[in-house]
C-alpha cells in the first residue's frame, strides 16, 4: 500500500475527475489522501477517502457566489484571491500528512503540492483537467480577450504567449507565490504558468488526443489517459417522476450551466422559449429546482419543462436527445461518451476553449452568453438534424468505447511513480521546521 495524496482544487469539474482516479488507486489497494474544498467532503468520504479540507465550506461558497469569477476579464484575479492565502496552510497540511511512501497527485492550482516536490523531492504527478492551461505557442487556448490567432507565425505567437505569461498570469500570482518562496528559501518562479507549475516528475493529461492534440512545448514526460468517466451516482436516490417523464414522450435535451453563476431565471424562460418554439421537451439541472418533498404526487409527464437539482449525468444523458451546458470539460465528456451532440454556452475560465475542442470534433455548436431562446432553437434544431453531427458522435462514442478507461489509465500512470524508489527526503513532521530559515511560524 502506498499513500496518495490527492489536492483537488477548483469547482466540481476540477475536483470529480480526481475522485475517479483515488476511487481506481483505492481499488488497487493504496490508501487515498482526499484535500480539497470542505463542501467535496461527503463525495469523498463516500469513497471511503480520508478526506483533508482546504478552507470553509463558507469562504467556498462565497467565492462561488462572487459575480466576479464568472466574468471572464476579472476571473482570474478573483479565483487568485481565493486560492493565495490557503498557500502556506496547504503546504503545512502537505508536510504533515507526508510520510516516506507518499506520492503527491494534484490539480492546476495545487502550488503548494509543487512546492514540497521542490522542497524535499516528494513524487509528484501534476493533473491537467483540460489543455487550455497547457501553454502553448502551436496552439494557443482560446479565450474571450487573450486568444492568439493561430494563423500568426510560430515566432509572434510564442513572443505573444510570453507577454501574457509575464504581464497577465505572472503579475497576478507572482508575489504572493514568490513571498512564500523566499521564506523556503527558494528562488522567485517566473513563467508559473508555462513551467513552473507542471511537476518535473510527471504530467497527466485527462483527455484524449483526438480532443487535444499533443504540441510540442507541451511539459513532458506525460501521459494522456482519455477522459475519466466518473459521476458519483451513490448518493442519489430514485426518481420516478423523472422515469416517467422521460418515458411519456420523444427523448428530451438536457440543459445545465453547471456551477457558474448566472440569472437561472432567466436562463430558464429561455430555455423554456426555445423548447415550445422547437417542439422539444427538456430537462433542466439547476439550483433553483424544487426539493424532492415538494414534488410529491406531481404528474410531469404532460409538461415540457422538467426541472431537477441534480441527475448524474452518465446515467441520465444516454436517455436523452442532446446536452446544452456550459463547457465544463467533464459534462462534454459525459455527451460524448453517450453519444449525443452538445451545445456548448461558455461563460468563463476554460469553457470557451472546450467549446471550439467541441466544435472542431464535429459533435456540436458553440452559442455564446447571454443565451437567447431564438438562437438557442436555432441550435437546437441544427444540432438534432444534422447527419453529420449524428455520424460524428456516434464515430466518438465508438472510439471512447474502445478506449481504455480514463481513471484506470491515470491510475496506473500514477503506480508507475511508487515504483520508481524516489522517495521523499527530510520532509518536516511540524508545521513550524518549513519556516525556520526565515523565523516564521505557523
Amino acid at each position: 500500500m502506498t499513500r496518495v495524496i490527492i489536492t483537488a482544487i477548483g469547482s466540481a469539474g476540477d475536483v470529480h475527475p480526481l475522485l475517479g482516479i483515488g476511487a481506481a488507486l483505492a481499488a488497487r489497494g493504496h490508501e487515498i489522501v482526499f484535500c480539497s474544498h470542505a463542501p467535496f467532503a461527503d463525495a469523498a468520504t463516500r469513497q471511503r477517502f480520508e478526506f483533508v479540507p482546504i478552507g470553509t465550506a463558507a469562504d467556498y461558497a462565497t467565492a462561488m457566489a462572487n459575480p466576479a469569477l464568472w466574468h471572464p476579464r476579472t476571473s482570474f484575479r478573483t479565483l487568485w484571491a481565493v486560492i493565495a492565502p490557503t498557500l502556506r496552510p496547504h503546504f503545512h497540511t502537505l508536510a504533515e500528512l507526508t510520510r516516506d511512501d507518499t506520492v503527491l497527485v494534484g490539480t492546476l492550482w495545487a502550488f503548494s503540492a509543487r512546492l514540497m516536490q521542490e522542497m524535499y523531492r516528494v513524487p509528484l504527478v501534476s493533473v491537467q483537467v483540460s489543455p487550455s492551461t497547457l501553454l502553448s505557442a502551436h496552439a494557443p487556448p482560446t479565450h474571450p480577450r487573450l486568444t492568439i490567432p493561430h494563423r500568426l507565425p510560430l515566432g509572434v505567437k510564442a513572443a505573444l504567449l510570453r507577454l501574457i505569461e509575464r504581464h497577465a498570469l505572472d503579475k497576478v500570482c507572482g508575489p504572493a507565490l514568490n513571498a512564500l518562496r523566499t521564506q523556503l528559501g527558494l528562488a522567485p518562479a517566473t513563467r508559473i504558468f508555462g513551467e513552473w507549475l507542471h511537476s518535473t516528475d510527471g504530467v497527466l493529461c485527462l483527455f484524449p488526443e483526438w480532443f487535444a492534440q499533443p504540441q510540442p512545448d507541451w511539459p513532458a514526460p506525460r501521459l494522456m489517459s482519455g477522459f475519466p468517466l466518473f459521476n458519483d451516482t451513490t448518493a442519489h436516490a430514485p426518481d420516478p417522476q423523472l422515469d416517467a417523464f422521460i418515458a411519456a414522450g420523444e427523448r428530451p435535451v438536457v440543459f445545465t450551466a453547471g456551477s457558474t453563476l448566472i440569472d437561472h431565471a432567466r436562463y430558464t424562460a429561455a430555455v423554456r422559449a426555445a423548447l415550445k418554439e422547437s417542439g422539444l421537451r427538456g430537462i433542466l439541472l439547476t439550483p433553483d429546482a424544487p426539493p424532492a418533498e415538494a414534488r410529491a404526487g406531481q404528474d410531469d409527464t404532460q409538461s415540457v419543462l422538467l426541472k431537477r437539482r441534480y441527475v448524474p449525468l452518465q446515467t441520465l444523458l444516454p436517455r436523452c436527445r442532446a446536452l446544452v451546458h456550459h463547457g465544463g470539460i467533464g459534462t462534454a465528456a459525459l455527451a460524448y461518451a453517450a453519444g449525443i451532440p452538445q451545445i456548448v454556452t461558455p461563460f468563463a475560465h476554460d469553457q470557451f476553449d472546450n467549446a471550439q475542442r467541441v466544435v472542431a470534433s464535429g459533435c456540436g455548436l458553440r452559442l455564446d452568453a447571454p443565451v437567447q431562446a431564438p438562437a438557442l432553437a436555432r441550435a437546437l434544431d441544427h444540432v438534432l438534424d444534422s447527419p453529420s453531427i449524428a455520424l460524428q458522435c456516434g464515430h466518438m462514442q465508438d472510439q471512447l468505447a474502445a478506449s481504455p478507461e480514463g481513471c484506470d489509465a491515470a491510475a496506473r500512470y500514477i503506480e508507475g511513480f511508487m515504483q520508481s524508489g524516489t522517495r521523499p527526503q527530510d520532509v518536516p513532521r511540524t508545521r513550524a521546521p518549513a519556516f525556520a530559515d526565515s523565523g516564521q511560524s505557523a
